[in-house]
């Protein structure tokens, strides 16, 4: 399996508050690459890999996750976590923006959005 990127994921509080990081992250070399108003996602123009995103709600699942990892393939990893018998949060499923992606809780409690792009 390849692991391709790992974000963490920061609930913030309000539209404000994600311009506020949005403006502080971007004092540290983070450029924004995604922005879908209630998510938006940083990367370093030298690394896109080193991200960060910024949440106000999570729109599809039941949970603002933690970090999210991506994967080379969902479906397999999808296929593995259900088989340990880990807490799956949300269902595997494609999203509009072109992935296809999972939650699941991790031992400490943390909730994990595993994904992959969609070719």
């Amino acid at each position: 399996m390849t692991v391709r990127r790992i974000v963490p994921d920061i609930p913030v509080a309000s539209p404000e508050a994600m311009d506020a990081s949005r403006d502080f992250y971007g004092l540290l070399g983070f450029e924004e690459v995604m922005d879908m108003g209630w998510v938006t996602t940083m990367a370093s123009p030298a690394n896109p890999t080193a991200q960060i995103s910024f949440f106000t709600e999570e729109r599809t699942a039941p949970v603002v996750p933690d970090l999210s990892v991506e994967v080379e393939d969902v479906d397999a990893v999808y296929e593995r976590v259900r088989a340990s018998g880990a807490e799956v949060v949300r269902e595997l499923r494609d999203e509009e923006w072109g992935v296809r992606r999972f939650f699941v809780r991790e031992p400490n409690g943390r909730v994990v959005n595993v994904l992959s792009h969609r070719a």
